[in-house]
């Protein structure tokens, strides 16, 4: 019954997208969708029993030797006077890993897997709004699409920090480039829970006036269980430095206190160079630092990662050839004959398409 909701809910839109398009008159309704399929060969070939499975320890590429499909994703935005929606639905397995506790397992609810975001809002005036409902974690550089990353497969900050937030936040604006953000939401990653636990989130946002420089101070804190506390600091930093070269910066770290005990924690950091030697064409070699030696995100080591995507681009399908080396301070990874290693080697081969 929901998929037939969505389906008529997307036909519909598809039909006041096409009029808009046709109307010489500014539409309050915007549609946009995205797909993506990839290859993954890591050159230790593990065997299937290998933990971590396939030498993967990052999200959305957990598979070895084998063509796989991402997601596709539907986004429909509609604004009329003050009042604003956003609905935006996903099918595949890189959504069902980004709302991994919908599922039977977990909550019966496998359908809320689905709902990338979906949130309301309302603009008390042109400086200060109001939303509430779901939306994607304001922490951190990289995206849950992919279309919105030069690297197709994720960092370790991205996959071992928060992914979403469900609850009631204001948006407000400072002046010129300056904004902050700041709410109460459920557990981090969590669409619906019978805990009374809530997060504090809080952004704040400043760029040069001509928006070559960007900054971002992220933070998330509550409790995760009764006995749990955690807290993130996170800094985003992004630079043009001209039409053809740009950069990037994330830099986090998340600790967590059960109880009165003293508490661990893990951070990481990365960067991003971006070149774009034609309009057609372009490169991204992140290098990232990821340490959790005392195991608080479940890596149990210090890992050095680097990763060069290029980005082909014919209209709207970009095409992805990736290589990644990863190399941890102990033997985390698997090779052929079962036995552990400490680095491991992967090449990547994805397409993505977006409107």
């Amino acid at each position: 019954m929901l998929q037939k909701f969505f389906a008529t809910a997307i036909g519909m839109a598809a039909v006041s997208g096409i009029y808009s398009q046709d109307s010489t008159k500014s539409s309050p309704f915007k549609l946009s969708a995205s797909a993506d399929v990839y290859y993954r060969y890591n050159f230790h070939d593990p065997p299937k029993t290998a933990t971590p499975l396939y030498n993967n320890l990052t999200s959305f590429t957990p598979s070895q030797n084998s063509f796989e499909l991402g997601m596709v994703s539907v986004k429909g935005e509609h604004t009329i006077g003050k009042a604003s929606m956003v609905a935006d639905v996903g099918f595949g397995r890189r959504v069902e890993d980004f709302s991994y506790n919908d599922n039977p397992q977990k909550n019966g609810f496998v359908s809320l897997a689905n709902i990338k975001q979906l949130y309301l809002s309302y603009a008390v005036s042109d400086k200060f709004k109001l939303s509430m409902g779901k939306w994607a974690t304001h922490i951190g550089y990289e995206l849950v699409d992919a279309y919105l990353n030069r690297n197709y497969s994720m960092s370790y900050m991205f996959s071992y920090g928060p992914f979403f937030h469900t609850g009631l936040k204001a948006d407000i604006g400072l002046g010129g480039k300056s904004a902050l953000m700041f709410g109460i939401a459920d557990p981090t990653d969590f669409t619906t829970t019978i805990s009374p636990s809530k997060f504090v989130i809080g952004q704040f946002s400043t760029g040069s006036s001509d928006d070559k420089f960007k900054a971002y101070l992220n933070y998330q804190g509550g409790r995760v269980s009764p006995g749990m506390k955690l807290n993130q600091f996170d800094l985003v930093l992004t630079g043009a430095i001209s039409d053809k070269f740009s950069l990037g910066y994330n830099g986090t770290v998340q600790s967590r206190k059960p109880g009165s005990e003293s508490g661990d924690s893990w951070w990481g950091s990365a960067l991003y160079f971006n070149v774009d030697p034609a309009t057609n064409f372009g490169l991204t070699l992140r290098t990232e630092y990821f340490h959790d030696e005392k195991n608080v995100a479940g890596v149990g080591s210090n890992i050095f990662g680097t990763t060069l995507s290029g980005n082909i681009k014919i209209d709207r399908l970009t095409i992805i050839p990736e290589l990644r080396l990863d190399n941890a301070s102990s033997a985390v990874f698997s090779k052929g004959n079962g036995r552990k290693t400490k680095n491991t080697s992967t090449a990547l081969l994805a397409a993505v398409y977006s409107f």
